[in-house]
C-alpha cells in the first residue's frame, strides 16, 4: 500500500508467487484434510491453480494490484477444479473491481469485504457451516475494525485478521459440516478440519510475509483481540461505555 501502482502491481505478483510456493508445500497436508471429508482433491488443485496464478501474474507487463488480482482469479477459475474454482477465482475477479484506484487501506477493506460477499453467496455458505467462509470472514472482520475503527496500520491489522483466521480454522474442527461434501458425512464431519479454510488461512498468511518484507518490517506479534473493549473488572471509559440515551 505504497500508493505506488506500479510498486504495488509487483508486490501482489510477489504475493501471488509465495502463495503458489505455499500451497505446493501444503499439498500433501491439505489433501490428508481432505480425504477425511472430501474426496481428496482439494491440495492438488490449489497447488495447480495457484502455480498457474503465479505464471500469468509474472507474464504480465507492467501490472497493476486490480490486473494482477483479475489475472489470477480467472486463471484460478480456469485451473482449479470443483467447487473451488468460482470460489477463490471468480470471487476474486469481482473483488478486484475495489482496486480501481489502486491500493491503499480504503480499498483494501472494500476488496476483502467484497470478495466476502462473494464467496458466500457463491457457495451459499455462512458460518457455521464448516467451509472456507468459517476463517475468511472473521478475518475480513477483523481486517475492517482495525482499519477503520482502531486507526491500525494496515500491517498490524492484516497481521490481527491472520490470527483471526488461524482461530477460525480451529472453529472448524468441533462443528458438523453443512455444506460441501463433507456435509454428506452428518455428524461424522465432527472432529475435522475444513481444508478450504486450511488453504484461506496459508493463503493469508503469505500475504501478510509479503507486506511486511515488501515494507522492510517484521511481522507485528498481535492476535485478534480488540483494543478497544475494557479488559474483565475495569470500568468502561466514556467513549466505550454505552449511552443511557440508548435505552
Amino acid at each position: 500500500m505504497s500508493g505506488d501502482g506500479r510498486e504495488d502491481g509487483a508486490t501482489v505478483v510477489r504475493a501471488v508467487a509465495a502463495v503458489a510456493d505455499r500451497l505446493e508445500d501444503e499439498r500433501a497436508y491439505l489433501t490428508e484434510l481432505d480425504s477425511a471429508i472430501g474426496d481428496a482433491d482439494h491440495g492438488g488443485n490449489m497447488a495447480r491453480g495457484w502455480a498457474a496464478a503465479a505464471e500469468a501474474a509474472r507474464e504480465l507487463d507492467d501490472p497493476d494490484p486490480q490486473t494482477v488480482c483479475k489475472t489470477v482469479g480467472k486463471t484460478l477459475m480456469a485451473e482449479v477444479g470443483g467447487a473451488s474454482g468460482p470460489l477463490f477465482g471468480g470471487s476474486l475477479v469481482f473483488a478486484s473491481a475495489e482496486l480501481d484506484d489502486g491500493l491503499t487501506p480504503e480499498s483494501a477493506v472494500a476488496f476483502a469485504e467484497t470478495y466476502l460477499e462473494k464467496v458466500e453467496d457463491r457457495g451459499d455458505a455462512r458460518v457455521g457451516d464448516q467451509t472456507m467462509v468459517d476463517a475468511l470472514t472473521p478475518a475480513v472482520h477483523t481486517f475492517k475494525k482495525s482499519i477503520e475503527t482502531d486507526g491500525l496500520p494496515p500491517l498490524e491489522a492484516l497481521a490481527k485478521a491472520v490470527d483471526a483466521a488461524e482461530r477460525g480454522v480451529a472453529f472448524t474442527v468441533p462443528i458438523r459440516a453443512r455444506k460441501g461434501r463433507a456435509s454428506y458425512l452428518g455428524w461424522r464431519s465432527v472432529g475435522h478440519q475444513d481444508p478450504g479454510a486450511t488453504s484461506t488461512l496459508f493463503i493469508l498468511e503469505e500475504l501478510l510475509a509479503t507486506a511486511a518484507d515488501a515494507l522492510g518490517a517484521e511481522i507485528p506479534d498481535v492476535d485478534a483481540t480488540s483494543p478497544t473493549i475494557p479488559d474483565d473488572g475495569e470500568e468502561a471509559t466514556d467513549a466505550s461505555a454505552p449511552d443511557p440515551e440508548d435505552d
